[in-house]
């Protein structure tokens, strides 16, 4: 119905994208310059400003989902262990879980939050279950306090996937400032990036300790020598590590991206709620209730009534020149994680969650303009009934 329409806006606005300027530019050449690109005092410089940031130990490493990796493995968990974790995520969570030779436990969402449903987890809990693994998705905690609750009743560890969540505040702080252990992402299009790379946050140094030792292929206290520039020629290897440190390049981007966090939040927060304003008046969509003002967005995703064909939408978008995602198809879905376990919030919802443009460079034209389009489809829908 939309093709005899004239494409009305030239440019593409993307779905999502990395913001920089020269001053991360001018940072890589410095690293450059000093001809030294791996895991070097760069990268302790940004742990150190990380650590500032949230009050407590930060640990950098190569992405997120080798955050949660080895996150989990410094916990002790091994083949055969359960984690809990929602099925709504990226495949990452799912990974880094299964890495370990351990089970991911395919939970149920919170329809309001698409956050992990704890009543749901709490069915699912086994003699095996030794960790839970709450996604932060779109920024929001969700049950924060029965997550931690059901920790405490089980004795689970809880792995924080907070990838979605950079600078969301959570209890007057910062998320990754409180918690059992935090594990966030800084690819390309998260609210911070490092170009890749990632880092856990917690107050258990020695699971921390653990973790350094672990992301440089388990040489012990390697990371000391690393950041002066220097590797340890004499050393012991206790377990299995990874190569999953942080390079120079990445921390000298991160340095920069974590400077401009403020701003950065306080942009998504104000194009999530423009959003909010234009699309609240729409029959056929529901919107997640958050609030922006301590929630800092990765993505904006809306839920369409069921007798919406998501497909149309998102072709009639492209042709207004506006790029959309689905954030996700469920992983017990997957065949390599296939399971039995019923999940009917994610059934009900997975084929109707839709992901709209959000990133730093959007302006609230944008924002108007997409959501506008987005009513259009709607308008012209109503005339086809």
């Amino acid at each position: 119905m939309f093709r005899k329409f004239a494409l009305k806006n030239k440019r593409t606005i993307r779905l999502s994208k990395s913001s920089l300027s020269f001053r991360e530019q001018k940072a890589i050449e410095k690293v450059i310059k000093n001809e030294f690109l791996g895991m070097g005092n760069y990268v302790k410089q940004f742990e150190d400003s990380l650590t500032n940031f949230f009050k407590r130990d930060a640990v950098c490493v190569v992405n997120g989902t080798a955050a949660l990796h080895l996150a989990l493995q410094a916990c002790g968990l091994k083949k055969g262990d359960e984690v809990l974790v929602q099925s709504i995520t990226y495949l990452a969570s799912f990974q880094a879980i299964s890495a370990l030779g351990a089970i991911p436990i395919a939970c149920d969402v919170n329809l309001n939050s698409l956050t992990l449903d704890v009543k749901d987890a709490r069915q699912k809990i086994t003699s095996r279950t030794k960790a839970i693994m709450p996604v932060h998705y779109g920024g929001s905690v969700g049950e924060y306090d029965e997550i931690y609750e059901l920790a405490k009743k089980f004795n689970l560890r809880v792995i924080e996937d907070a990838a979605h969540a950079f600078g969301t505040i959570n209890k007057n702080q910062f998320v990754g400032s409180i918690g059992d252990i935090v594990c966030f992402s800084f690819d390309g299009i998260k609210n911070i990036t490092s170009g890749e790379g990632g880092c856990i946050v917690s107050s258990d140094k020695k699971i921390l300790e653990r973790i350094k030792d672990l992301r440089l292929l388990g040489v012990i206290n390697d990371s000391e020598a690393r950041y002066s520039g220097k590797r340890s020629w004499e050393f012991d290897v206790k377990e299995q590590g990874w190569r999953y440190h942080m390079s120079d390049l990445m921390a000298a981007i991160g340095i920069i991206q974590l400077s401009k966090i403020k701003k950065f939040s306080q942009k998504r927060q104000k194009l999530a709620k423009r959003y909010d304003e234009i699309l609240s008046k729409n029959p056929y969509i529901s919107l997640f209730k958050k609030d922006y003002d301590k929630v800092v967005p990765h993505i904006y995703p809306i839920l369409l009534n069921k007798d919406i064909k998501r497909q149309e939408l998102q072709e009639f978008l492209i042709h207004k020149g506006i790029q959309t995602g689905i954030h996700y198809k469920p992983n017990h879905h997957l065949t390599y994680y296939k399971s039995k376990n019923k999940l009917p919030n994610t059934e009900a919802i997975h084929e109707r969650i839709l992901t709209l443009p959000l990133h730093y460079d959007l302006s609230l034209r944008d924002i108007k303009y997409i959501s506008n389009s987005i009513n259009n489809f709607f308008d012209l829908f109503k005339k086809d009934k």
